[in-house]
C-alpha cells in the first residue's frame, strides 16, 4: 500500500473532555457565537454538531426570544442524533426535549409537511425536527420566508446545499435571509462539494458568522487514538481479487464496494459481497433474526460481518442490530454498498476499505469519518483507497487515467483536512502577551495593515477554501501532478483566477497577499507540516528576513511556550516565522504526488498517463499531427527512439506532442468500434 498520509497525535484529550456546561471543546466554541443571527459551523465527525445545535437552539428560543426552532437532517436514520438529552444533568440551564407529534424523522412522508405547517402555527409549540425534504416542500407550500420569522432554521449536513441555479435547499437559504428575520445555523463535517459548486455565493457567504473546528483539533485532543494514516494501492484486473492484498482480517473493517456503474464494478454486486466472503472466509451461520453471519477464517478465528449490499427484507434488521450495538466484539467487518457513510456511527472502526474512485471529497471526508471515532483499545485509524490501474495497451484508457489522478487529488486534499491546520495572523491583530499555537503563522503588516476584509477571510478559513477549489480544479491539477505544468504556472496563473472568482470584490494586491499565503500552506503540507521542536537544534538553518533583525528566540519562531515551530525543506529545518517568498517559490507542491505517482505504475502506464496530459492540454489539430508524421517516422529511424516530451528541443517536444495526439486518437477510434 502507498500512504500519502500518516499523522501522530498528543492524545490530549481536550477534544473529548466537558467545561461546566457540559459542552466539549468544539460546543463551546459554537456557543460562544450564539448571538449571531446567521452561523456557519465547520466540524468534522463525531466533534459533536449535533449536541452544539441543542444548546444553539435552547438559548435562541428560551433566552433570545425567537419563536420557534426547525432542525433539518439529510435523512430520517440521522434524526436519532437529537433525541431527548437531559443537559442540565452536566450544567447547562434546559433540557432537550421534542413533542413526538413533531418530531418528523419517522418511516414515510405522508403528512409531514402539513405537521410543519401545524407547528408554525402551534402558539404552544417550539421544537421540530424533519429531513431536508420536508422543509423544503413546506417552504414551497407557504410561497413566503416572512412566513419563518423569529424562527431558528438549523439545517445538518449543509453540504448537502448549494450557491446553483435549481439546488431548492439553497435558494431556500438565500430567500430566508433576504426576505425574512429567520435566524440560520448551518452545520457540516465538509464544506465542500464535490462537483466544485459553492455552496454559498461570497455575497451571502459573507453575512454568516464562521465556527470552525477542525480535523486536526479533534483527532489531537482525542484519548486513544494516536494515529491516522491515508493510503491507496493501483491494481490491475478484478477488484475482488486485489481486496485480499489490502483487507487486515484483525482490523475492525467497513468496505465500501464501488457503485454498480463504475468502472471498477462487474455489475454484479451481489456476486461481489460473495467474493468478499470468500476471501474473509467460511459462513459458519447467519442468523435468522438480525441477519448476520458468522465467518470463520483460515486461522479458525471467528468474525461477525454485516452486509448492507443486500437490498431484501433482511437489510433491515442489519441496521436495526448495528445501531445497536454496544461492545467491540458485536462486529468485526460491515460490507456496504452507498450505506455507512453520513451519519453512520460505529466507534470501534479501524479501517475504511473504499474500492473505486469517489468524485466527491464530501463523500472521501464522510467515508473517513467512519474510522476517526475515538474509543478505548483503538489506537490507529486507516483509509485505504483502492484503484483500478488499466495496462498501458487499453483501448479505453482515457476513464481510468482521469480516475487515478482524481483519487491522488482527493489524497492531497484529505492530507489538507487531516494534517494539522495551519493558519496566519497579522500581527496587528496579536494582543500584547497572547499565546500562540505553533501552528499559527504571524503575517508582518505594519507598514501595510490587513484590510478588514482580508482579516475576515483568514478568520473564516478563506486559505483552505482557495486550495480547495484548486485541488477541484481538474484541469490544473492533472497536469501539475504528472509534470505536464509547471509549478509557476498554477501559483502564478491559475491559483489568482480562483481568488478572484471566489473574492471578486478584493483588489489586484490583496489577491496577491492571498495567493502568497495559499501557496505557503501547499508547501508546508507537501514538505511533511510542521515540526514542533523544544529548544534550538544544531541543524537549523535560520533565514532572516530581515539583515537588521535581532536574533532573539521570540524573533525565531519560538512559541511563548518555549517551543519552535520548523518546516523542513529538503535537508534543512527553517523556521516557519521566518519564511520569505523566495523560498516558497523554489518548492515544488507537487512533487511528491508525482513521485507517489511514478513509484505506484510501470512506466508503460506512466508515459501513458504524461501522453494523455500532453494531448488534453496540446494545441495539436489532426491537420498538423498528419503533416508531422514523416517528421515523427524519419526522427525515429534517426535517432533509434520517440521523440521526448522533456526535450530541450522545441521541435523534438512538437514531434512527441503529434504523436500523443495520434495515439489518443486511434485509442479513441478502437473504442468506438468496441462500443
Amino acid at each position: 500500500m502507498t500512504e500519502l498520509l500518516h499523522v501522530e497525535y498528543a492524545q490530549t484529550g481536550k477534544s473529548t473532555q466537558q467545561n461546566t456546561m457540559g459542552m466539549r471543546e468544539m460546543q463551546a466554541r459554537a456557543y460562544a457565537a450564539k448571538d449571531a443571527q446567521y452561523l456557519l459551523l465547520k466540524a468534522p465527525p463525531a466533534s459533536g454538531k449535533s449536541r452544539a445545535l441543542m444548546f444553539l437552539a435552547l438559548d435562541k428560543v428560551e433566552r433570545q426570544g425567537l419563536a420557534k426552532a426547525i432542525i433539518a437532517v439529510p435523512e430520517i436514520s440521522i434524526g436519532g442524533s437529537f433525541a431527548d438529552t437531559p443537559l442540565s444533568k452536566f450544567g447547562f440551564f434546559a433540557d432537550w426535549h421534542i413533542d413526538a407529534r413533531y418530531n418528523l424523522c419517522t418511516a414515510g412522508e405522508a403528512g409531514k409537511v402539513d405537521k410543519l405547517l401545524e407547528f408554525l402555527n402551534d402558539p404552544t409549540a417550539k421544537y421540530l425536527l424533519c429531513t431536508h425534504a420536508t422543509l423544503r416542500f413546506a417552504f414551497e407550500r407557504v410561497g413566503s420566508a416572512s412566513t419563518f420569522d423569529s424562527t431558528l432554521i438549523a439545517i445538518d449536513e449543509f453540504h448537502h446545499t448549494s450557491a446553483e441555479d435549481g439546488n431548492r435547499l439553497g435558494a431556500m437559504v438565500d430567500s430566508l435571509i433576504h426576505h425574512s428575520t429567520a435566524h440560520l445555523v448551518a452545520m457540516t463535517g465538509s464544506y465542500f462539494r464535490g462537483d466544485q459548486v459553492p455552496i454559498l455565493s461570497p455575497e451571502v457567504e459573507a453575512r454568516f458568522t464562521h465556527v470552525t473546528y477542525t480535523y486536526y483539533e479533534q483527532l489531537n485532543g482525542y484519548t486513544y487514538l494516536k494515529s491516522l494514516g491515508l493510503g491507496y494501492n493501483f491494481y490491475q484486473g478484478r477488484y475482488v481479487d486485489a481486496v485480499k492484498e489490502v483487507l487486515d482480517l484483525n482490523k475492525k473493517t467497513i468496505i465500501h464496494i464501488p457503485n454498480v456503474n463504475s468502472a471498477e464494478s462487474t455489475g454484479m454486486k451481489h456476486d461481489e459481497v460473495d467474493a468478499i466472503l470468500d476471501t474473509i472466509g467460511t459462513v459458519e451461520s447467519k442468523d435468522p433474526d438480525t441477519g448476520i453471519m458468522t465467518l470463520k477464517t483460515a486461522t479458525g478465528a471467528l468474525l461477525k460481518v454485516a452486509d448492507l449490499v443486500a437490498d431484501d427484507k433482511t437489510r433491515a434488521n442489519v441496521l436495526g442490530y448495528l445501531r445497536n450495538i454496544s461492545k467491540r466484539d458485536e462486529m468485526d467487518i460491515i460490507i456496504a454498498l452507498g450505506m455507512a457513510k453520513e451519519g453512520f456511527d460505529w466507534p470501534w472502526c479501524e479501517h475504511v476499505l473504499t474500492i473505486g474512485y469517489r468524485s466527491s471529497l464530501t463523500e472521501v471526508v464522510q467515508i473517513i469519518g467512519r474510522a476517526t471515532r475515538d474509543c478505548e483499545g483503538k489506537t490507529h485509524a486507516q483509509f485505504t483507497n483502492l484503484i483500478a490501474q488499466p495496462d498501458a495497451e487499453d483501448a479505453d484508457v482515457k476513464e481510468a487515467v482521469n480516475n487515478m489522478l482524481k483519487a491522488i487529488t482527493l489524497s492531497l486534499l484529505m492530507r489538507e483536512v487531516l494534517a494539522p491546520s495551519i493558519t496566519f495572523r497579522p500581527r496587528s491583530t496579536i494582543r500584547e502577551g497572547e499565546e500562540l499555537p505553533p501552528t499559527v503563522i504571524v503575517v508582518e503588516d505594519a507598514e501595510n495593515p490587513v484590510s478588514p476584509r482580508v482579516r475576515e477571510i483568514l478568520e473564516s478559513g478563506g486559505v483552505d477554501e482557495i486550495i480547495t477549489r484548486l485541488m477541484n480544479t481538474t484541469e490544473v491539477i492533472n497536469p501539475a501532478i504528472t509534470q505536464k505544468l509547471e509549478p509557476q504556472e498554477v501559483t502564478e496563473i491559475e491559483l489568482p483566477k480562483i481568488i478572484t472568482e471566489i473574492f471578486p470584490d478584493l483588489p489586484a494586491e490583496e489577491i496577491s497577499f492571498l495567493g502568497d499565503l495559499a501557496k505557503t500552506k501547499l508547501v508546508i503540507s507537501s514538505s511533511g507540516g510542521i515540526i514542533i521542536e523544544d529548544g534550538t537544534t544544531e541543524d537549523t538553518e535560520r533565514i532572516k528576513p530581515d539583515a537588521e533583525q535581532n536574533d532573539t528566540e521570540e524573533q525565531e519562531g519560538s512559541t511563548n511556550n518555549g517551543a519552535r515551530a520548523f518546516l523542513r525543506i529538503g535537508e534543512r529545518l527553517i523556521n516557519v516565522n521566518q519564511l520569505d517568498i523566495d523560498l516558497i517559490e523554489s518548492v515544488n507542491p507537487f512533487q511528491g504526488a508525482y513521485e507517489i505517482l511514478s513509484k505506484s505504475v510501470t512506466a508503460p502506464m506512466l508515459k501513458t498517463i504524461q501522453d494523455y496530459m500532453t494531448v488534453q492540454r496540446s494545441t495539436m489539430t489532426e491537420e498538423e499531427a498528419i503533416m508531422l508524421w514523416p517528421e515523427i517516422r524519419k526522427f525515429k529511424a534517426g535517432f533509434g527512439k520517440e521523440p521526448s516530451q522533456d526535450s530541450s528541443s522545441a521541435f523534438e517536444r512538437r514531434l512527441a506532442e503529434a504523436l500523443a495526439f495520434v495515439r489518443s486518437k486511434k485509442a479513441q477510434k478502437m473504442t468506438e468500434q468496441q462500443g
